[in-house]
């Protein structure tokens, strides 16, 4: 690392004092000290190596670099212009602090409420929505359409609700930064002009000379200079209560591991101090510490890329769709009002307005079915990142072992003895000097203790039931060393009064105590770690006495320790060795930071061995993530036979390792092909001198075990999984493990045995610390993903319905079968609850036998769902609806080859009064079908020249058929009876009377009423308001429609047309929802049958019944004909979509026959369907 500057460092910030902090929580601040520590100290030891150390981590390692530790102190406070005895001068103290500023930390940024809710219309999807609104606010301004009005409505209050639904779901009471101002003490003592004074603490600047006492906090990061018994509490930092004691000697070249330094925040427990400020407010390690943790990205969830991913490809297609079509009116010559109405319904025809409904019921689901497996889930979305992961990186004790550690093997004299249990009886002799030494070390050189409480509540409880306070492995020592004798009474009359607390760097843990069998002298015990203990020994305990411990002896040791822990046991070592008196007299301070007592040339008393046997329900469960294609890696402080056993045990390794090769071919590992080798254990140690390659050869290994692993190592792990593109998922429980737990895909702690800080890092807590719980986790994450798609296929697939009449009505200027009203009214209305219980359906029963998906390629939108819901189940929806929509136009006179270009002038129902024409159809006969029509217009069909030479009127408002003086209709109308008749040359389809000059009046004689009539001759077409036809009519052929007098003609007054348009539509819509109901049913399952699935999600039959009632309430209920423009239609066209449903059924049912086959059978043709159709 960069040595210190040979002059006084810069004080201002790498962060501008002006810009707010972002906020943080303190596990946010812990996960990222215990980070940054770790690989300060790993960057030192690669470069004291020559080994490089990435341009990334140096950049990140400088923002807490710091020099002051490592000078003198006179060389320290020339730099800083200081002086320990005098202090600052009060000029001097100004001019800084008017440099620097106080020494406070800056105020977090907050984002205020009402600007999160602003930003929840400003996502893309809102603008889509909003821009479609505004359109159809401009339509109705433009002419005046109720449609248009009602239709901006209802999209702005999708856009609202939806805003209001995710900010509710989003908003969080922003993390401030109150509390952190708890950890600056109001005042503090300092030295200034020679005096030492009470100032206020943000008052300090650096180089002020302050002192601190037990009970303060600290106020600035200070480097100590003087120093009596000083101890900090620094778990504001660390997360880790133990107090430190610090001196004034550098330990250690990090800044964050050396024991002269004390940081602001942190408190005093013991002791006194005097320091010198190397650095204030945002400069201290804890504000730099939280600048770095507030200035990590936040990683978006898997579902949260899906989503957006989903939601840019659908709106790209729908604004291009709307562009393309829009553009294409234009060419054609249609209004710019038509064209933009029509660009807003394709829009809003492709848009899932039901989505963000569907993802949160899904979730929230998931959250509550995982909370009765023991599973709390704490970020909703990362539920899916579960079911997507592709590595699981657990720990063993207490995840995958039961964490009732239970001593079932002795060491001592040489030999190993059993304990008693269930199925052994005890050999060991407690008379023998060695078991008695090894006896009194478990008792006494261990924190674990019986809860007070528990004891007081239950006195009557067995040793074996009684609650405990303490790890496993130590309550498993007192269990066994209480059942011998009471452990109370042996730690009371062997006080402790010194040690050093066991840690995860020396694998050890030491006490001394008052040694009762020895007068005045004291006994030092050492427990940990049986390689760390033996390398520390000289000697070794045995019945004859103490001998030493040569090179047989240590070999035969090892031998036996390689023994039980290849039986899967936890093995602990244990030392001691005798301090006599005089040095250590009873007045001896003894210090733990900078050991003062002996901790080599001990003597080794034996070993106990533990079994934590694996949880019934483990090995399954690892089955189920092999076969669901997870890969599970052990991640273990264990040593690494004791690791290999259990991860056999529970088959994370079912192959032989290289050195399962090497034994069994009685060959060097070197010789061993490594090509063939499945399954690995790596040791911590191997970790620091790994380069990218040699990460690379372990993780490429499908059985993998890393055993003798720091926590941080943990971290380091994570990275390089993620590195190769892995899902990776991490178990932890200690606070050491909250990096890893944060840097994870999806961080899950333990809910018994988890730290509080490690539970706040997490994504998710197992309430059981079990596996098993992990794999529930994963399946309901594969759940929601498959649920996700299945809604999503269901939506998709009556776009194109949807789609479709725009894009005729556009090209082929039919009327349009399908309004947008109607259209949001499946969007939001029949399909919404359908959807949405799709989110309830239960697993398909090979959801854990797939591989997890390819989080790059297998989105929830894919070019496969795309074919399948748009180009196979779409065109089939849509061929069903327009089918319903000819035939209703047919049922009502007018055949589906007149339909084409019927709206083409725009005269078909038009809401414009001005475009408002009669329609006249020509039919064979009377109901019969009709081979021709002309609007009565003057500027096209065949009326045309006549109404332009004789200056008829023309609009429908001015040709009434109402009665005038007993004739019907006014003369308008007569003159266009007339018209149409001598230029058609065929009669009225209705009844209809004449009174030829001179003539009586005659009834529906063609002859008489039109052939040769002067213009004079009144018609009267009284069938039009009685409804009676004409029975004279002579029925046309194909080859005699045209000739005169074959056929009949037919008036459609605009009333007619939009009866008939509604109808049309309301057809179309019913005929959607119809086949809707067979594509839900369809879209319950992607690989099985329905009879394998059933229909036993009342959810999805209440989803049915509901669009039902909808549709039906919408087409007969008269309240709402005026709200939605529909009206009555037959029953009968409910059922003319059932035959394309039912086509759509068994096509599918078809192609998930031939998928299975593939996929089980290896067909073939079925891995062809699966490979084109697997949506």
């Amino acid at each position: 690392m960069v040595d210190g500057p040979d002059g006084p460092p810069s004080r201002v910030s790498r962060t501008s004092r002006s810009t707010p902090r972002p906020s943080v929580s303190d596990a946010d601040v812990i996960a990222r000290y215990s980070e940054v520590r770790e690989r300060f100290s790993e960057a030192l030891e690669r470069e004291k190596a020559g080994k490089k150390v990435q341009a990334n981590v140096r950049e990140e390692l400088r923002e807490v670099e710091l020099w002051e530790h490592k000078v003198p102190v006179d060389e320290l406070c020339f730099k800083l212009g200081t002086d320990v005895d005098q202090g600052l001068s009060g000029k001097d103290h100004q001019a800084r602090l008017e440099r620097d500023g106080p020494n406070v930390l800056s105020p977090p940024k907050v984002t205020p409420w009402y600007w999160k809710l602003l930003a929840q219309f400003g996502n893309f999807f809102a603008i889509l929505l909003q821009v479609g609104g505004i359109l159809c606010f401009i339509g109705y301004g433009l002419d005046g359409s109720k449609e248009n009005l009602f239709l901006g409505l209802v999209l702005f209050v999708v856009v609202a609700a939806t805003a209001l639904f995710t900010f509710a779901q989003e908003f969080k009471s922003e993390k401030t930064m109150e509390k952190f101002k708890n950890f600056l003490p109001p005042v503090t003592l300092a030295r200034r002009d020679g005096r030492t004074i009470e100032v206020p603490a943000e008052t300090l600047v650096v180089g002020d000379i302050v002192e601190v006492k037990a009970g303060d906090k600290i106020p600035a990061d200070i480097r100590i200079v003087e120093v009596s018994k000083l101890k900090v509490d620094n778990s504001s930092l660390t997360g880790e209560s133990e107090p430190i004691g610090l001196g004034t000697q550098c330990t250690d070249e990090n800044p964050l591991e050396t024991k002269n330094l004390a940081f602001f925040g942190t408190l005093a427990v013991d002791g006194t101090a005097t320091g010198v400020v190397i650095n204030t407010g945002d400069r201290t390690i804890f504000g730099r510490i939280a600048a770095l943790a507030g200035a990590a990205k936040l990683e978006q969830t898997t579902l949260q890329r899906e989503i957006h991913h989903f939601i840019v490809i659908i709106s790209a297609f729908a604004i291009s769709m709307g562009v393309i079509f829009f553009i294409f009116g234009l060419i054609k010559g249609s209004p710019i009002l038509t064209n933009i109405v029509s660009c807003i319904g394709i829009i809003v025809a492709n848009i899932p307005e039901g989505l963000l409904a569907t993802v949160t019921v899904s979730l929230t689901l998931a959250a509550k079915r995982m909370a009765k497996k023991h599973v709390l889930v704490k970020k909703l979305e990362c539920v899916e990142t579960l079911g997507s992961t592709t590595t699981i990186c657990s720990d063993k004790t207490g995840t995958l072992t039961q964490n009732r550690m239970t001593v079932v093997h002795l060491l001592y004299d040489n030999e190993i003895f059993t304990t008693k249990t269930a199925t052994t009886e005890a050999t060991f002799d407690m008379q023998n000097p060695a078991m008695k030494a090894l006896f009194f070390a478990g008792c006494s050189c261990s924190k674990a203790v019986f809860d007070a409480k528990d004891m007081e509540d239950y006195p009557s409880k067995s040793i074996d039931e009684r609650k405990i306070n303490g790890d496993a492995s130590e309550s498993g020592i007192l269990r066994f060393t209480s059942q011998i004798e009471d452990v109370t009474v042996i730690r009371q009359s062997n006080p402790q009064i010194g040690g050093i607390p066991f840690n995860s760097t020396n694998k050890f843990m030491v006490t001394i105590h008052r040694d009762a069998s020895e007068s005045g002298n004291k006994r030092l015990l050492m427990k940990g770690a049986p390689e760390r203990i033996l390398e520390r020994c000289t000697k070794y305990l045995s019945s004859s006495g103490v001998r030493p411990l040569d090179a047989a002896a240590l070999q035969d040791i090892n031998a036996k320790l390689l023994t039980l822990m290849n039986g899967g046991e936890r093995v602990l070592g244990f030392a001691h060795t005798l301090l006599e008196d005089p040095p250590f007299d009873d007045s001896y301070i003894f210090d733990s930071d900078n050991p003062n007592f002996p901790l080599e040339d001990l003597t080794f008393i034996g070993l106990m061995a533990l079994l934590d046997p694996p949880k019934e329900s483990v090995p399954e469960s690892v089955k189920t993530c092999q076969m669901a294609g997870i890969q599970v890696i052990m991640v273990t402080g264990d040593h690494p036979a004791t690791a290999k056993s259990i991860a056999k045990q529970v088959y994370i390794i079912r192959d032989p390792t290289v050195e399962d090769v090497a034994a069994q071919r009685n060959v060097h590992v070197d010789a061993v092909d490594r090509s063939e080798i499945r399954a690995i254990v790596v040791a911590g140690s191997e970790l620091k001198d790994f380069e990218e390659e040699d990460w690379d050869r372990v993780l490429r290994h499908d059985q993998i075990v890393f055993a003798r692993t720091s926590p941080q190592q943990k971290l380091i792990i994570v990275e390089n999984c993620q590195r190769l593109d892995k899902i990776v998922a991490v178990t932890g429980d200690g606070v050491n493990d909250s990096p890893a737990l944060k840097k994870a895909n999806i961080g899950v702690s333990m809910g018994i045995s988890g730290s509080d800080v490690s539970k706040e890092a997490a994504d998710m807590v197992l309430l059981d610390d079990n596996f098993a719980s992990i794999v529930h986790a994963v399946e309901e994450g594969r759940i929601i993903f498959d649920n996700l798609k299945k809604s999503i296929a269901y939506t998709l697939a009556k776009n194109v319905p949807q789609i479709t009449p725009y894009l005729v009505f556009v090209v082929t200027a039919i009327p349009l079968p399908l309004t947008t009203v109607l259209i949001l009214s499946i969007d939001l209305g029949t399909d919404i609850i359908p959807a949405i219980a799709l989110a309830h359906e239960k697993a398909e029963s090979d959801i854990m036998k797939r591989k997890p998906r390819d989080a790059k390629r297998d989105h929830l939108v894919n070019e496969r769902m795309i074919s399948f819901t748009y180009f196979q189940i779409g065109i089939i929806q849509s061929a069903a609806g327009f089918f319903t929509y000819f035939t209703l136009f047919n049922d009502f006179g007018i055949s589906p080859s007149l339909v084409y270009q019927l709206d083409g002038e725009g005269y078909f129902a038009p809401e414009r009064h001005e475009d408002r024409r009669w329609l006249v159809t020509s039919r064979d006969d009377v109901g019969k079908t009709s081979f021709s029509r002309n609007w009565y217009d003057d500027q096209v069909g065949a009326f045309a020249t006549v109404i332009n030479s004789q200056q008829f009127e023309f609009q429908f408002e001015n040709v009434s058929k109402r009665p005038v003086a007993g004739d019907t209709g006014n003369s308008a109308f007569q003159d266009m009876i007339r018209t149409v008749g001598n230029t058609l040359q065929i009669p009225p389809c209705l009844a209809y009377s004449c009174r030829p000059s001179g003539s009586n009046v005659v009834y529906n004689d063609f002859g008489s009423c039109f052939t040769g009539v002067n213009a004079s001759t009144k018609i009267n077409l009284y069938g039009i308001n009685d409804g009676n036809l004409n029975p004279n009519v002579k029925a046309a052929t194909p080859d005699t429609r045209g000739q005169a007098g074959n056929g009949c003609f037919e008036l459609w007054s605009f009333e007619q047309q939009e009866k008939v348009h509604k109808k049309s539509q309301v057809a179309f819509f019913i005929t959607i929802v119809v086949t809707q109901y067979f594509n839900l049913i369809i879209c319950k399952t992607r690989v099985l049958s329905i009879f394998q699935q059933g229909m036993s999600n009342w959810w999805l039959n209440v989803g049915i019944l509901s669009e039902t009632i909808i549709a039906v309430a919408l087409a007969y209920a008269p309240f709402l004909h005026r709200i939605f423009g529909t009206i009555n239609v037959s029953g009968l066209y409910w059922l003319t979509g059932i035959p394309f449903s039912l086509y759509l059924f068994f096509y599918d049912e078809t192609r998930k026959f031939f998928m299975r086959k593939g996929i089980y059978h290896g067909n073939k043709f079925g891995l062809w369907i699966q490979k084109f159709s697997y949506w």
